[in-house]
């Protein structure tokens, strides 16, 4: 496999020779086509989070061999192969455009969400929930019914550097379009750049997993029993969190009321899950947040770093509370630094680290062909717990995993390289023999399937999406 994949994997403590496991189908050309190597990162993550889970898996089967007095052999030649499609790959980080609910295809960006000419440049502007729609125009002084043209006009005015501020000072979200030198000189590209990709670090003692966590049995999934609270939103978490229900964990998102989710988004990225509300604020309702904490294996955070500090949520006192507990935490511009506590998606980190102008034209700047970082940052997660639930079952522990958008993105513009073509020739890429359709809560869904395959490993979620934010606040039934 590609030297990518080698950093993945080194960059995850894990054993370089079962990278030997992974091989790869036929090249699809026409996917993810960019002149930075998106195929390349995406290639790369898809495939170390299933080597990481199909180690996970053989781990799991060889202590429950122990736990039998059945003698293991050598645990590198039981991990299952990896097989990784570029097509599968392409589909899979194109998935909240290729879902559909009854036939109707989900909605994108919203109309604010946009590049805008500035009177010395351009800025990107995030504005696809109503708060942060709201929010933008209170920063430009325009009223709430405004449209595109009038801010269109009222940017034409404005410097880039001036709106960055004015937009975040109001709570919005709004970053001037950079080159990749101007990123490089701004305090938190270099911080972010002398950062490891991944953080996996053991932060304290804690005894190995209990019964619950030992495989039921023949053909069982490797995250079966671990239960996940999920506190994320668009887009890396929820696809990190995905990726582990589909290896079969329990994972239960929690949102608060206040901040409605697109239910087209959760259609996407609510696969394998079932969903909640609870306001930290009530006592009531905090109280059911414990009872889950007390009995949860993993929690995954995607808010921006010390938004859940007040409620006591940090890593360090979720580790404190809940010894053995794995924590993973994703940011948009990483923990710390000038913009550590700044909110961020996928385009605004593309726009501000020079993504966008190397993409773009002389006239304008331009994207990747998928929100490559949102997606390629949800596998390097999942990836991390995988490699952290690993751990804790070979040697117990209290694990931290961290990840950030932009570190990623420093990835794919300086260090990774576009991989040499396979052998094996190849189609045209097209997305359809790699999307599967089933009957759902909300009807007909029509989604990507999972891209990351290994040996008697799933192929599909146990349950698509529901309506977001109707389930019970507990477990499953019987855990």
């Amino acid at each position: 496999m590609e030297k990518a994949v080698h950093g993945v994997w080194a960059a995850l403590g894990a054993d370089a020779a079962l990278l030997e496991r992974i091989t790869r189908g036929p090249d699809a050309p026409g996917a993810l086509t960019a002149r930075l190597p998106v195929m390349g990162l995406a290639r790369a993550t898809v495939a170390a989070c299933a080597l990481a889970a199909a180690e996970l898996s053989a781990t799991r089967a060889d202590r429950a061999a122990r736990a039998r007095g059945v003698a293991g052999g050598a645990q590198r030649a039981r991990v299952p192969r990896v097989r990784v499609d570029d097509g599968a790959v392409a589909t899979a980080f194109h998935s909240e455009r290729y879902v559909q609910a009854d036939g109707r295809a989900a909605a994108t960006f919203a109309p604010l969400s946009r590049f805008w000419r500035t009177s010395d440049g351009w800025v990107r502007t995030h504005a696809n929930y109503p708060h942060h729609r709201e929010r933008l125009l209170t920063a430009l002084g325009l009223p709430s019914g405004a449209g595109a043209d009038a801010v269109a006009a009222e940017l034409g005015r404005r410097r880039a550097l001036d709106v960055e501020e004015e937009v975040y000072g109001a709570g919005g979200l709004a970053v001037a379009v950079r080159s990749g030198t101007e990123w490089a000189a701004h305090p938190q590209g270099a911080l972010v750049a002398g950062q490891p990709l991944l953080t996996l670090e053991r932060t304290g003692g804690a005894p190995g997993p209990g019964p619950v966590l030992d495989l039921p049995g023949p053909g069982a999934q490797p995250c079966a029993g671990v239960r996940v609270l999920d506190m994320t939103r668009v887009l890396a978490g929820p696809i990190a969190t995905r990726t582990l229900a589909l290896l079969g964990a329990d994972v239960l998102r929690v949102d608060s009321p206040r901040l409605p989710e697109s239910q087209d988004v959760h259609n996407d990225t609510g696969m394998g899950k079932r969903s909640t509300l609870l306001d930290l604020a009530r006592s009531v309702d905090r109280e059911a947040f414990e009872d889950l904490l007390a009995r949860a294996d993993v929690v995954v955070t995607g808010y921006r770093p010390g938004a859940l500090d007040r409620f006591g949520l940090s890593a360090e006192a979720l580790a404190a509370r809940r010894p053995g507990l794995v924590v993973a935490e994703l940011s948009a511009w990483g923990r710390s630094g000038p913009w550590g506590g700044r909110r961020g998606f996928d385009s605004l980190v593309q726009a501000a680290s020079g993504i966008a102008l190397h993409e773009g034209s002389p006239l304008r700047p331009g994207a990747l062909p998928a929100q490559a970082l949102d997606h390629g940052t949800g596998y390097l997660l999942a990836a991390a717990v995988l490699r952290a639930l690993t751990e804790r079952h070979l040697d117990g522990g209290t694990w931290l995993v961290r990840a950030a958008l932009a570190r990623t993105a420093h990835w794919l513009r300086h260090e990774l390289e576009e991989a040499p073509p396979t052998t094996t020739g190849g189609e045209p890429y097209a997305p359809d023999p790699w999307r599967a359709e089933r009957a759902g809560p909300l009807g007909r869904l029509r989604y990507a399937r999972s891209p990351g395959v290994y040996e008697g490993g799933p192929k599909d979620w146990a349950r698509p999406a529901g309506r977001w934010g109707t389930d019970l606040a507990c477990w499953a039934a019987g855990r």
